[in-house]
This record gives structure tokens, sequence and C-alpha cells, in this order.
């Protein structure tokens, strides 16, 4: 992390799933570098318990909570706890998704692994986001931000099911700011490129190399360059930003 956080968010509070380990980790902890409290989820809990000892270990306040985002009694059940833990809410960060599709061809993939990318995906990212509204709408400066990926801008191949739920993601967001601004609160997206982390292991070398060649900035994309700009968007500096989408890959999309 930076010594010195990009965007002040003292007091804030937040939500994000999917934050034990990955880029999910890596909000959690700028979060909680820029003043917010925060309470995050995962299927993760080992990891999920182990990150919240440590940055309770070094004064924040941070909580970790199961989370399935295929069960909507989960969601529901995390959104409740989360709330009264914090006294309210601020914030929200949609992060949790799963992959699955990686490597197959549209024909080769299954229904069962199309359906589980949708419901985490796709249904989680709405039924977290309404789940959230009633606390977001009573705190005065509300905002949501979800994350997608630039694999739905390019059309990035054998990764289906993956690259079509993103691109749902997309279209809700916009589709919610207009909902969700009747009440204050903003809803934008932040669709990061390839970013080295756990989660994308599971990419073939060749993948890294095209993205890396067809940036602007050309090296490898890290957490930190996707952290500052979901903070910005969560702060009061962007109260009047709504609806949009923020590719964050070194220029290899530009919108």
């Amino acid at each position: 992390m930076h010594d010195e956080a990009v965007v002040a968010l003292n007091g804030r509070r937040v939500l994000v799933t999917g934050g034990a380990r990955g880029l999910g980790a890596a909000f959690v902890r700028a979060l909680v570098q820029a003043g917010a409290r925060v309470v995050f989820g995962d299927v993760l809990h080992d990891e999920g318990e182990a990150l919240a000892a440590s940055l309770n270990g070094q004064g924040h306040e941070v909580t970790y909570l199961p989370l399935d985002l295929a069960e909507p009694a989960s969601i529901r059940q995390f959104v409740e706890q989360g709330a009264a833990r914090l006294g309210g809410l601020d914030a929200l960060i949609n992060n949790a998704a799963i992959t699955n599709s990686g490597g197959k061809s549209a024909d080769e993939l299954s229904v069962e692994t199309w359906d589980a990318v949708m419901n985490v995906n796709v249904r989680g990212t709405w039924l977290m986001s309404t789940a959230a509204l009633p606390y977001l709408r009573d705190s005065g400066r509300g905002s949501i931000v979800n994350i997608a990926s630039d694999t739905a801008v390019w059309g990035a191949p054998k990764l289906l099911a993956y690259v079509a739920s993103k691109g749902a993601v997309i279209s809700m967001t916009r589709s919610l700011a207009r909902e969700f601004g009747a009440h204050g609160v903003t809803v934008n997206a932040v669709a990061p490129g390839l970013t080295e982390v756990e989660a994308t292991a599971y990419v073939p070398a060749e993948r890294h190399q095209y993205y890396q060649q067809g940036r602007a900035l050309a090296r490898a994309q890290l957490p930190d360059d996707v952290t500052g700009p979901v903070l910005f968007l969560l702060s009061d500096a962007a109260r009047f930003v709504t609806g949009q989408l923020l590719p964050v890959n070194g220029g290899f999309v530009m919108n």
C-alpha cells in the first residue's frame, strides 16, 4: 500500500463483498487506510478472519462476516448484520465474483457453469444492491461501486460466462443509477484490466503478455492501480458522478 491514503474517507461505513483476498482484500486495506470502517464478506472464511484479525491488530475497525452471493438469504443476513455492526451504511463495493468459464469456448460451457456464474456475479450484485439501498438512502451520501471487468468491453474470448456477467453488471450499473438517484445514491462501475492477484493465476501467460503489450502504460497492473479510482468514486468528490463506467487498465481499453 501507499504510505498515504489518496482519498479521505474518515468514518465512512463501507461494505465490501469478496474481500478476503486479491483485489477485494486490497479494497479493504485501502479503505481502512483512508479512515473508513469496514465490514467485508466472503466464502473464504479462514482468509477473511485472518485479514480482519491482522487489520484489527493495526488499530483499524474491520469485521469479517460469512457471505455467499449464490444464496439470497446469506446476502440479506450479511447486509443486516453489517449495517447493525457499523450503525448504518454509506457505501458498498460489489467486488465478489466467480469466473468458472476460463479457457473454455462458448460451445464447451455447461448450463450449470453458466447459471452459477450468473447467479453470483449478476443476481448477487442486484440483490446486494437492493438489500443495501435502505441504509444507503438514509446515509445521505450513499454510493455503490460495482467491480466490472474490461473483458466485457473488448470481448475477451474463451471466458464467455464471465464476460457476459460483467457486461450485465455494466448495464445494471446504469439502470440502478437512475433508480437509486431518486434517493441520492450514486452507482458507478470500475472495469479493471488483468490485475496481478491470486485469482488471475489461472490466466495463461500469453493473455498476460497480450494485455501488457496492448496497454498505453506498458507494465503489469497491480491492485493499488484500482483502489484509488474506487475510493474516489466513494468519496464526496464524486457526488455528482453516477451511472458511469471507468476502465482502469493502463489504456488497454479506452472508453
